[in-house]
C-alpha cells in the first residue's frame, strides 16, 4: 500500500494464526451425546463406560460452578423492546462479575486440558513451529541495503527488531520486549516499527498484554539507544518522517481525564509532530479531529511527508478503505501556516494514492467497482477529470506501489494475485512473472527501485522476494526455510457455492491428497466476511496440524468480503449483513452434500467480526454444525457502539440511532438471537481479558445467555486469557495453547477416536 490506512482498519480485525451451567449446569449435565460427538438431534453413537463414567466426572465438577442470574435491562427502540438479561456482567471489575469469570474460564483450561489428544496436538505445533529456525515479519528497506524487521527465532516467545546491511549481512538486534515482559511480568509485543528515511532512527510502539496500548520510543539505529523518553498513547502507528529524519509525525488519541467516559477514547484524536528525543514538551498538535478542517471528532488524521517535502494529511474513520487527503508542504507546517487545500475527497472513493513529480496516482472504486487506477496533475488534481492509467476489468485490481523505477500494480484472477509493471510516464503494461502463484503483499520505498514482496500460497509457505527493475524475482533469504514449507500431499480444491439466493460464493478446501469424500472427516469452516478484507490463500503449518490429524480445512469468502470487489462488500454490510452469515451457512451445506463432512463432524470458526458471523451461523442454523468457535467475538451488536471502538466501527455495521440501523444491529447480535430451548451444538468461546476492540463482556454475555438456553446437552466454555487482548502480541505459547485448545475441543465434540477426556 502507497498509503499507512491499512493500519487503522486492523484495530478491529482479527489475525487468523495468533487464529453452562445452571440453567448453566445444563450444558454439561448430560455428557453421553457431548463424548460420543453426535450433532444436536443424532440418536447417541455407542460409547464406552469409561467415556461414561467420564460423562458423570465432568458433570460432577460441573456442579460448583456459578450460574449467572438474570438481571434483566430492557431498553425500547423504535418499538421493539430488547432484553439485556446479562448487562451487569459488563462491569467486568464488579466482584460478582469477576468471580463468575474466572470461575468459569478456570473451568474451561481443565476441561480442555484433560482431553486426551490436547498435548499430543499442542507438541506437535511445537515442532512444527521449531523446524523453522526464525519466523520474520514485514520487512522494510531504507538507501544503504539497509533492512529493518522482526524477527522470532525458534523457541523465543516474541518477535524482536533487527537490522542488517545487505541480504548477506548480520542481523544486529536492536529491540527486544521479552526484558520488559520479565520484569513486569506479563506479556509484551513490538506493535510497530517505522525506519527513519536514512535508516539513523527507528520508531517502535510497545504494549503489554494485548492491550495495545502502545507507547513509542526512538531508537538510535548505529547504537540501539533510546533518544528522548516514552510517547504514550501513540496507538496505531501512521507514522512518517521528515526527509532529513530530524522530525517525526504520529497519529495521538487524546488522555482522557479521570472522570471523562471511556466510550470519548478514540474521539479528537491528533496528528503531532516532535524532533526525536524530545520529551513531551516537544510534541506539536497540527491537527485534532472534532476541531479543524472539518474533521469529524470520531475520525483520525495523520500527516505523510513526501521525499520532496511535501506534506499529505490522509482523514479516514477507521474502518473504511477509502479516505480524504489534503495537502501542504513541510515548509508551511514549520511555519505554523499549514494552509492545507483539499487534494481528494470521500466521494472519490480513493483507496491508495502517491504523488511523484507533480503526478497524483489514485487507485479508487468510484464508478468502478472492481477498481481501477487515474493519474492527474498535483496542482488542479480531480478524479473526474483524471486520466484512466489502468481501466476496471472483471478481475480485481487489489494494490499499488509506486517505488522509483515504475508503478507495480496488482490483481486478483481467480483466487491468486499477479503482479504488473507499467514503465515511469506510462508505456506497456508487462506481468511479472511469480515462482509462486498465490496471493502476496508489496513493500515499496519511493526513493529506491524495485519491491520487496512477502508471497505464499495455499500450499506453499511464505517467502520474502526482492523483485528487480528489470522483471526478476529472487528470494532474499530473510526468512529461512523449513522442511515443512511445501507439504507434496497437501492439496487445496477451489469451489463455487449456491448461497440462498442464488449467488455463487467461492471457498477453498484444502485437504490431504486423494482424502475420500466420504462424509467421515472432522472439518473446520472459517470466515471472516467484514470491512471488505478477503480472505487471501496464507500457509499455515497450524492448519496443517490439523489435517496432519484427519481434518479437512475449508475457508470461505461471503459477502462482506472483498473477493469480488466493492460490491461484493457492499452486499454483506450493515442491512445487507444476513447475506453473510447465510453465504457461510451455504458452504456448510456444501461440505456435507458433497461428502466432505456431516454436521456431526463440522464446525464453523471466526474471530472478531468473524465471531459476529460464526455466531450469527451457530443462531440460524444450529443443527449443521457439531460445534462453533468465536474468537473475541463481537456478539452484542446492539451494545456495540456504546464503547470506545464500537463508535468507530458504525461505518462497517451501523447505527442503533436510525431504526434502520437498529433493526440490522439486532438482526447480527448473536446475543439477541439466541432462543430458550434450542438444541445448540458446543461452544466454545475465546477472548483476551484486556482486549481493546471488541470488550470481553461481548464474550461473557453470551456464554452465560447459551448456558441458560441451550437444551442440547452439549457444552458452552468460555475460555479466557488474563494476559491478552484482541491477539495482537500474544507470545507464541500463547497461541500454541489456544490453538491446542479449539482443536482438540473440536475433536472431541466431533467423536473422534483418542480425543475424550481424561478421568
Amino acid at each position: 500500500m502507497s498509503s499507512p490506512s491499512l493500519s487503522f482498519l486492523s484495530r478491529f480485525a482479527c489475525t487468523r494464526d495468533r487464529v453452562r451451567v445452571g440453567g448453566a449446569v445444563a450444558a454439561v449435565l448430560a455428557l453421553a451425546l457431548l463424548l460420543a460427538g453426535c450433532a444436536p438431534g443424532e440418536p447417541p453413537a455407542p460409547r464406552s463406560d469409561a467415556a461414561g463414567e467420564a460423562a458423570r466426572a465432568y458433570a460432577a465438577a460441573a456442579a460448583g460452578l456459578p450460574v449467572a442470574p438474570v438481571r434483566n435491562v430492557p431498553e425500547t427502540f423504535f418499538g421493539t423492546t430488547v432484553d439485556d438479561p446479562y448487562r451487569w456482567l459488563e462491569d467486568t471489575t464488579e466482584p460478582e462479575a469477576a468471580a463468575w469469570m474466572r470461575a468459569h474460564s478456570d473451568h474451561a483450561h481443565a476441561v480442555l486440558g484433560a482431553i486426551e489428544g490436547r498435548d499430543r496436538i499442542r507438541a506437535r505445533l511445537e515442532e512444527l513451529d521449531a523446524a523453522v529456525p526464525a519466523r520474520v515479519g514485514s520487512v522494510v528497506r531504507r538507501p544503504g541495503e539497509l533492512y529493518f524487521y522482526q524477527r522470532r527465532g525458534a523457541g523465543e516467545e516474541q518477535f524482536k527488531l533487527y537490522v542488517q546491511t545487505g541480504l548477506e549481512g548480520e542481523p544486529r538486534r536492536l529491540f527486544d520486549p521479552e526484558p520488559l515482559a520479565e520484569a513486569a511480568g506479563v506479556p509484551h509485543a513490538i506493535n510497530y516499527f517505522s525506519a527513519s528515511p536514512d535508516g539513523s532512527l527507528v520508531a517502535v510502539g510497545v504494549s503489554a498484554a494485548g492491550s495495545e496500548e502502545a507507547a513509542m520510543r526512538i531508537l538510535d539505529t548505529a547504537t540501539g539507544e533510546q533518544l528522548g523518553p516514552e510517547i504514550d498513547r501513540a496507538l496505531f502507528g501512521a507514522i512518517s518522517w521528515s526527509p532529513d529524519s530530524d522530525e517525526i509525525f504520529f497519529h495521538r488519541v487524546q488522555a482522557l481525564a479521570p472522570d471523562q467516559p471511556a466510550i470519548d477514547k478514540y474521539r479528537h484524536s491528533e496528528a503531532v509532530a516532535m524532533r526525536p528525543g524530545d520529551d513531551e514538551d516537544g510534541i506539536r498538535t497540527l491537527i485534532r479531529a472534532g476541531h479543524d478542517l472539518g474533521i469529524p471528532e470520531t475520525e483520525f488524521a495523520y500527516v505523510s511527508i513526501q521525499p520532496d517535502g511535501l506534506a499529505l494529511l490522509y482523514v479516514i474513520d477507521g474502518v473504511s478503505p477509502d479516505f480524504a487527503v489534503w495537502v501542504t508542504t513541510l515548509d508551511a507546517l514549520r511555519s505554523d501556516d499549514a494552509s492545507w487545500r483539499p487534494l481528494v475527497s470521500r466521494d472519490d472513493r480513493v483507496v491508495d494514492l502517491a504523488v511523484r513529480e507533480g503526478q497524483v496516482i489514485v487507485r479508487s472504486f468510484r464508478d468502478a467497482p472492481r477498481f481501477r487506477l487515474l493519474s492527474g496533475p498535483l496542482e488542479d488534481f480531480s478524479l473526474a477529470n483524471a486520466e484512466v492509467l489502468v481501466p476496471e476489468t472483471d478481475q480485481v485490481l487489489t494494490g499499488m506501489a509506486l517505488p522509483a523505477d515504475a508503478l507495480y500494480f496488482s490483481r486478483r484472477d481467480g483466487n491468486v494475485q499477479r503482479l504488473y509493471r507499467m514503465p515511469p510516464g506510462g508505456g506497456e503494461i508487462t506481468e511479472v512473472e511469480l515462482p509462486v502463484l498465490g496471493a502476496f503483499s508489496l513493500t515499496a520505498t519511493s526513493e529506491l527501485p524495485g519491491l520487496l514482496m512477502s508471497l505464499q500460497s495455499w500450499t506453499r509457505a511464505r517467502q520474502i522476494y526482492a523483485v528487480s527493475p528489470e522483471g526478476s524475482v529472487v528470494n532474499t533469504g530473510l526468512q529461512p526455510a523449513g522442511p515443512f514449507d511445501a507439504p507434496d500431499d497437501l492439496v487445496a480444491t477451489e469451489v463455487m457455492v449456491p448461497s440462498h439466493d442464488g449467488v455463487e460464493v467461492p471457498m477453498s478446501i484444502l485437504h490431504r491428497r486423494g482424502v475420500a469424500q466420504d462424509g467421515s472427516h472432522p472439518t473446520l469452516l472459517y470466515a471472516y466476511a467484514s470491512y471488505g478484507f478477503t480472505e487471501e490463500p496464507f500457509f499455515s503449518l497450524n492448519t496443517l496440524a490439523w489435517l496432519e490429524a484427519g481434518g479437512v480445512f475449508a475457508v470461505a469468502n461471503p459477502r462482506g468480503s472483498g473477493v469480488f470487489g466493492r460490491d461484493w462488500h457492499e452486499a454483506g454490510k450493515q442491512t445487507t449483513k444476513p447475506n453473510s452469515w447465510k453465504d457461510l451457512n451455504a458452504a456448510a451445506e456444501y461440505l456435507v452434500e458433497q461428502g466432505w463432512t456431516t454436521p456431526s463432524r463440522l464446525a464453523a470458526w471466526g474471530g472478531s467480526a468473524g465471531g459476529l458471523l460464526v455466531g450469527r451461523a451457530l443462531t440460524d442454523r444450529p443443527e449443521l454444525y457439531a460445534a462453533v468457535v468465536p474468537m473475541v467475538g463481537a456478539l452484542d451488536m446492539v451494545r456495540m457502539e456504546t464503547t470506545p471502538n464500537g463508535v468507530p466501527n458504525i461505518p462497517e455495521f451501523g447505527t442503533r440511532v436510525h431504526e434502520e440501523g437498529f433493526r440490522a444491529l439486532l438482526a447480527m447480535s448473536t446475543y439477541h438471537q439466541v432462543r430458550d430451548g434450542v438444541a445448540y451444538p458446543a461452544v466454545l468461546l475465546t477472548h483476551g481479558v484486556n482486549d481493546p476492540r471488541v470488550e470481553v463482556w461481548h464474550t461473557t454475555k453470551t456464554a452465560a445467555r447459551l448456558m441458560a438456553a441451550s437444551a442440547s446437552d452439549r457444552p458452552v466454555l468460555m475460555r479466557l486469557d488474563y494476559a491478552s487482548g484482541h491477539g495482537v502480541g500474544d507470545t507464541r505459547s500463547q497461541v500454541f495453547d489456544e490453538r491446542a485448545d479449539v482443536y482438540a475441543f473440536l475433536f472431541w465434540q466431533m467423536g473422534m477416536p483418542g480425543w475424550s477426556p481424561r478421568l
